[in-house]
């Protein structure tokens, strides 16, 4: 039987609370950290700020339970524990588009100053960070504390929004970069229960497993962004986007995933990482084109979109009234963050229609975002 471990999450997300939630039920200790009063009181009575299928019934019963906690005091939630996950957020920067890398770094000061010496801890950077992140992070924490060792471990997630505790609970696989032996076992062996059910775990170097998320979601956004593009040309062929679809997701080097045709990809991920990814390879003097390409051609997307429903409705939308299905980026989600139903509202309404939406989940996000 696996061995209880005593964790600690900064940062309460969709990674971090789905991280938090589902260490604890494989029946580890764990604490979950916010700086935020009113989300943290809220998890303690049980109530989850966000919509994730699964996740409200397993912060309550690992609550419940006394498994997991939590904490505004980080420096509580840090003591004693054998491992730091930070899941905090990483957007991009509104001047530039780099990941604003701000939030990592201000926690990661505030575990350096809060560390005992000599403590086991092993940091793990979950949160998605551009590559030479993590060096950055134990020279940062070294500099603040001469003399206090920490070991610095990337495991990147790879959770999709309304699928994130199953992903979690049983993934693909699971990349853990370090170059350190003994903190690359011992986050190992914190996914015991997911390798024993069959995920492989892939051990790398830091820095290969800071590139593998960013590589992950760029070769996806890619497959959208593709399909979206053949299936214009299928629109002016009077080819059938979904017989295309299926023909070629049929080949088994292809697959069926993410050849979906749609109003352009959204979410939380794929428009900040692609973004990020490519910054982070022009200031290393390398053009990524192909991911350049992909970031333009899902922005051109949205914009036909609005354009398509203008020409279905006699070339106006003025005065007339517009049925929205669907807010969220994606279906299980109450997520609107880069939704391309957003600024298809938007276009829509400043060309004059008046907007009736629904969501299952997403209508009070969207009622933050929109008039």
């Amino acid at each position: 039987m696996m061995s209880s471990r005593k964790v600690a999450v900064v940062g309460t997300g969709y990674v971090g609370l789905v991280t938090g939630a589902c260490l604890a039920g494989w029946g580890n200790s764990v604490t979950c950290i916010d700086l935020n009063e009113l989300r943290i009181k809220r998890l303690q009575r049980g109530d989850v700020p966000i919509y994730e299928p699964g996740l409200e019934e397993l912060v309550r019963e690992n609550t419940a339970a006394g498994r997991l906690h939590f904490s505004t005091v980080l420096a509580a939630g840090i003591a004693g524990a054998d491992c730091i996950f930070l899941a905090v957020g990483t957007p991009p920067r509104a001047s530039d588009g780099h990941a604003d890398l701000s939030f990592l770094f201000a926690a990661a000061t505030d575990i350096a100053n809060s560390l005992a010496h000599g403590s086991p801890a092993v940091i793990v950077i979950k949160s998605t960070v551009p590559v030479g992140t993590g060096d950055r992070v134990e020279q940062m924490i070294e500099s603040l504390r001469p003399g206090l060792h920490v070991r610095v471990v990337s495991n990147p997630e790879f959770l999709r929004e309304g699928s994130a505790v199953a992903d979690f609970e049983g993934p693909d696989r699971i990349i853990i970069g370090g170059n350190e032996v003994n903190a690359v076992s011992q986050i190992r062996r914190l996914y015991a229960k997911a390798e024993k059910s069959g995920a492989a775990v892939i051990v790398t170097s830091r820095a290969s497993a800071e590139m593998i998320k960013y590589a992950s979601n760029a070769f996806l956004a890619t497959k959208i962004a593709f399909i979206n593009e053949i299936a214009d040309l299928c629109e002016l062929t009077d080819a059938d986007i979904g017989d295309v679809s299926l023909g070629m997701g049929s080949d088994r080097r292809i697959g069926m995933q993410f050849l979906n045709p749609g109003p352009g990809y959204g979410g939380s991920c794929f428009p900040k990482d692609t973004l990020a990814l490519a910054k982070s390879a022009q200031d290393h003097g390398c053009r990524l084109g192909i991911v350049n390409e992909t970031i333009a051609s899902n922005e051109a997307r949205k914009s036909r979109m609005a354009a398509k429903v203008v020409a279905a409705l006699g070339g106006s939308v003025a005065g007339k009234r517009i049925a929205v299905f669907g807010l969220a980026f994606k279906a299980n989600t109450d997520d609107v963050r880069d939704s391309p139903a957003i600024p298809l509202i938007r276009t829509l309404q400043e060309l004059g229609a008046g907007i009736s939406a629904c969501d299952p989940k997403a209508v009070h996000q969207a009622r933050l975002v929109l008039d």
